[in-house]
């Protein structure tokens, strides 16, 4: 009488390793707050650590403590500047998303248009800013708006280029079928350019966020407006911790942008494209 050896089920050994559970740090999305965390802690104690060893005068270069007890004193003062900035920031990113897409889709749609104007946008690309600033904060007098314009006009390109460039990235194989099927120009756009292009449109997003933001604080060194109802940028021009401070509150909200858009990409592309789905 022969033994019988058993055999393993294959999927059974897969749903027992599925069952281990994880450590806590060998978890992406832990991974993704933990180990930039651990970064910024060391940075901090090292800055503190060298501005203590050297005894830096506060006035060249001030202490993290210092700062923090800076950003707690002048709370008020500071956040109500970046709240300005914030609303600048904002009212930017939402018109240069809104002109780049439709400009994206209009030169989609004629190689004769994107061949005539695309340069044009490549020149407000390479354009400083703070070379033409100036004149639109003369040419237009409300200031809330001439911020905004000079914010957009940074922001904007990315937009332009990705989206463009993302539409027009259809898999060859994929038109043809559509074209096999005689769909129109619309339904081409809507079921096949439009999903083929987000992952470049929301790679453009985190671009164009960032860019606002510098934009905003740009347009506020120009305008170098006083009083009540100024961004960041002013606070950066005046004397004291609040220069540092008004830094790092711009840095944190740049930060806090990308990630926004970050969130928004795997969001929207999490379920279906492989850039955004986890193959750990």
């Amino acid at each position: 009488m022969s033994a019988v050896i058993p055999t393993s089920d294959p999927s059974t050994a897969t749903a027992s390793r599925r069952d281990v559970p994880v450590p806590w740090l060998q978890r992406p999305d832990v991974q993704r707050v933990f180990y930039p965390a651990m970064v910024a802690v060391v940075l901090i104690a090292l800055w503190q650590g060298l501005v203590t060893a050297f005894e830096v005068p506060v006035f060249l270069v001030p202490s993290p403590a210092r700062v923090a007890q800076t950003l707690v004193t002048d709370a008020g003062l500071l956040f109500g500047a970046l709240l300005t900035t914030l609303k600048i920031t904002l009212l930017a990113f939402l018109c240069a998303t809104v002109l780049g897409v439709a400009i994206a889709f209009a030169f989609v749609q004629s190689r004769v248009i994107e061949t005539a104007l695309f340069p044009y946008a490549v020149l407000l690309q390479v354009t400083p800013i703070v070379a033409i600033a100036p004149l639109i904060i003369i040419w237009v007098k409300n200031p809330t708006a001439s911020l905004v314009i000079c914010a957009t006009l940074v922001a904007l390109f990315p937009i332009i280029a990705n989206t463009t460039l993302g539409l027009r990235s259809v898999n060859p194989g994929l038109m043809s079928y559509f074209k096999l099927n005689r769909a129109s120009r619309m339904q081409t756009l809507v079921r096949l350019r439009i999903p083929s292009a987000l992952p470049y449109f929301f790679g453009g997003l985190r671009i164009s966020s960032g860019l606002a933001l510098i934009g905003a604080v740009v347009a506020e060194f120009v305008a170098g407006t006083g009083g009540t109802g100024t961004g960041l940028a002013y606070q950066i021009l005046q004397a004291g911790y609040q220069l540092i401070a008004a830094l790092v509150l711009i840095t944190l909200t740049g930060v806090f942008l990308f990630a926004a858009m970050a969130v928004l990409s795997r969001w929207a592309l999490g379920g279906w494209h492989e850039s955004e789905v986890n193959h750990d």
